[in-house]
């Protein structure tokens, strides 16, 4: 049995129509449903005539899963800055944080050092890590009489429960904080995946390390 056939825009089958054999149609067809599965959503509509009834009920099932996939990432990836916010904001933007969301909230004040340090850090973490939320507020907005003596102060939340926290500049090393040590800090809590494979040190500890080691004897 022979029939003809033609696709107007598939590579396969452009130009004139041909005479293929029924075994040989098979053949493309298998090759046509193999190929869906690397289209993009909008390469799935526009090609979706030239599969048949069962290719549409397999390409059906594939596009929920490519769609899954995409709204997946777009949750992953909806963050990338810190947000600011004021007490009033705090319940809805922190402790009603989505299910199995991380939340960074920086307790700062305009004027010290250090805080305004761990905001530029923060900032360049939010982008590294967009799936997490980072958050700063001016802290007396969030708890009145919260003491300057405290800042900076961050909180760590996973859906509302706080997870770790870190109060006072002497936490924080002072103004010689590093973003990669902030970025290590907040993977010990679990908030980020850090790609760094070790905890960094700082350039007085390498260089006490050094003196303590001393030089390497020859042939060691």
């Amino acid at each position: 049995m022979e029939w003809h056939l033609t696709q107007k825009g598939h590579p396969a089958l452009e130009g004139k129509p041909e005479r293929i054999g029924l075994g040989s149609a098979r053949i493309l067809q298998q090759s046509v449903v193999k190929t869906y599965e690397d289209m993009t959503l909008e390469e799935l509509e526009e090609n979706e005539y030239e599969f048949n009834k069962e290719d549409e009920r397999a390409i059906e099932v594939y596009r929920q899963q490519r769609l899954a996939e995409w709204k997946a990432t777009q949750l992953k990836n909806k963050f990338g800055e810190v947000l600011e916010i004021s007490g009033k904001d705090s319940v809805q933007e922190v402790t009603k944080a989505s299910e199995g969301l991380w939340v960074v909230l920086h307790f700062y004040k305009q004027g010290i050092p250090l805080c305004d340090l761990i905001n530029q850090h923060l900032s360049g973490l939010a982008r590294k890590f967009p799936d997490v939320k980072f958050v700063k507020a001016i802290s007396t907005t969030c708890i009145p009489n919260y003491s300057d003596r405290n800042l900076p102060t961050v909180f760590i939340y996973l859906e509302g429960d706080i997870k770790a926290q870190f109060i006072g500049p002497q936490v924080f090393g002072g103004m010689k904080l590093r973003r990669d040590e902030l970025e290590w800090k907040l993977s010990e809590s679990g908030a980020v995946k850090t790609d760094l494979e070790e905890k960094p040190r700082k350039p007085i500890e390498d260089t006490l390390l050094s003196s303590v080691l001393g030089p390497h004897k020859e042939g060691q």
